[in-house]
């Protein structure tokens, strides 16, 4: 058996007390805390129709995962539902511990011919809920059917954006930029998106849903 001579063992005793010292003072890496995201919406956002995990929050979770953000994405989007109906259920649609909401209703305002002046009302509540809250808010605007009229289409028009200077949140001017209109983007009914229009409004979305979450994290860091 080889036996280290003295001198041989005070320099590797020497060497191992040194490398746990600088391993002690050397910083760990800090991790970011999980942004905990809901896409507050309607059938658009909820996935209508599409096949498991290929929704817009399951493929915004993906690409963002991707893109290296630590996020869990909450669907919170209901078939039908109007910004009454998200007012009425956005204290168990957001739950407690919620960081940010993608906020995308109206659609079926306008379907179905709601004044806008509610419509402006109810979303003015919502997010003024939410921001009470201190929760995040990126507002995702929509744009009313043109069969509606001009006067109706300008009023409704004009809810987002006054909204969004009021509570001072960002704005996503058109949640379907891209799909809209373009048969080989949607579903058989003309208005829903398919997979392939989902996954295109996920990457038009990205850079205001990327500002969301810095201004999420850079919150909590105070």
């Amino acid at each position: 058996m080889y036996v280290l001579s003295s001198p041989v063992r005070r320099i590797m005793k020497t060497l191992l007390g040194l490398m746990v010292f600088f391993t002690a003072i050397t910083p760990q890496p800090v991790f970011a805390a999980q942004v905990k995201l809901v896409v507050l919406g309607d059938s658009l956002s909820a996935g209508y129709k599409l096949p498991r995990g290929s929704g817009f929050p399951e493929q915004l979770q993906g690409r963002l995962n991707k893109a290296g953000y630590q996020v869990r994405i909450s669907n919170a989007g209901v078939s039908g539902d109007t910004t009454a109906g998200g007012l009425a259920r956005l204290g168990w649609s957001v739950p407690k511990g919620t960081d940010a909401v993608i906020v995308e209703l109206g659609a079926n305002d306008a379907l179905r011919g709601v004044n806008p002046k509610q419509t402006y009302k109810n979303l003015d509540a919502l997010i003024g809920k939410l921001k009470a809250r201190n929760i995040k808010v990126l507002l995702a605007g929509m744009e009313a059917p043109r069969n509606l009229g001009s006067h109706y289409v300008k009023s409704f028009g004009k809810i987002y954006p006054d909204l969004a200077k009021k509570h001072n949140v960002p704005l996503y001017p058109f949640f379907l930029k891209g799909v809209a209109l373009q048969r080989s983007l949607l579903l058989r009914d003309g208005l829903h998106p398919n997979e392939r229009g989902v996954a295109i409004m996920v990457e038009n979305i990205m850079p205001h849903v990327e500002l969301l979450l810095a201004k999420t994290t850079s919150s909590s860091s105070h």
